[in-house]
């Protein structure tokens, strides 16, 4: 292979950010295109997420539990504290609620560590390439699964606010709050850009954090790569293996931190529903 036939450090990592998509988007928002990637891995690790729990559940023993009971019971306990410290009322639905989001997340961002090249690869041996020309393995570094999973708790906090509230005392803390009826004009745009910058605070984090990860593998992969074609093997194994993996261990605190804040601010928000100013 001749390094002339290689594609430049621009391409490459164009080529790798951009997803399947149903067609080709010109716009910044455009809701008729639905990226195929996204939705595939985003399914396919809730799917996974739920099996897992379903099965430690099921096998669980009062006994001496195993390693995985273990953990599942640890991860279980961690997320019931962080409920009960948030949520002062009924907690039977959002603890269930913030771990499936910490499980659904942390399994997202963990695709991550799959090698950039894998699945082109994959599909090149067997021709699929004409049918998957672009492949994007991890959802959360695409902006659409952060913006609606971030959707969907802001959805779930207004639920709670008008269901512990009632829709009387949510209307009146919206207009009223937290500068009194005479300023309602005031209220209302000050309660609107808390919940943008709630829902901004979900999304933005997780996606910039995951699109930056996501750039330096890239980044790493085709800088060894150039190593290798132009300077030798051993080059390539120290620009790219020894440094693709001391960024992975390094991003392995990135993925769990990032999928942790994420189920603490939902926590949170949702704690901020139950309470009245």
């Amino acid at each position: 292979m001749d390094t002339q036939h290689a594609p430049t450090l621009a391409e490459y990592i164009t080529h790798h950010l951009k997803n399947l998509g149903t067609s080709h988007q010109e716009k910044i928002i455009d809701f008729s295109i639905i990226n195929m990637d996204t939705v595939f891995w985003s399914i396919f690790c809730g799917v996974v997420a739920c099996l897992v729990m379903f099965i430690v559940a099921k096998k669980a023993t009062s006994g001496v539990p195993g390693r995985v009971q273990s953990a599942v019971e640890m991860l279980v306990e961690m997320v019931d504290n962080q409920a009960k410290a948030q949520i002062h009322g009924d907690r039977r639905f959002i603890a269930p609620l913030a771990l499936t989001i910490f499980i659904w997340i942390a399994l997202m961002n963990c695709l991550d560590f799959i090698p950039v090249d894998l699945f082109s690869q994959i599909f090149a041996w067997t021709g699929l390439d004409v049918h998957f020309p672009y492949h994007r393995l991890v959802p959360t570094s695409d902006l659409n699964a952060p913006v609606g999973i971030a959707l969907c708790v802001i959805v779930m906090s207004i639920y709670y606010g008008l269901k512990i509230k009632g829709v009387k005392g949510f209307f009146h803390e919206l207009f009223c709050a937290p500068f009194g009826p005479l300023m309602f004009p005031a209220n209302i745009l000050l309660n609107i850009i808390e919940y943008l910058a709630r829902f901004i605070s979900l999304s933005m984090r997780l996606w910039g954090n995951m699109y930056a990860g996501e750039l330096i593998f890239l980044m790493i992969a085709i800088l060894g790569s150039y190593a290798a074609l132009s300077l030798g093997g051993s080059l390539f194994f120290i620009g790219h293996v020894i440094a693709g993996s001391v960024w992975a261990i390094f991003h392995i605190l990135v993925v769990f931190l990032q999928a942790f804040i994420f189920m603490m601010l939902t926590l949170v928000y949702l704690g901020l529903a139950h309470e009245s100013h």
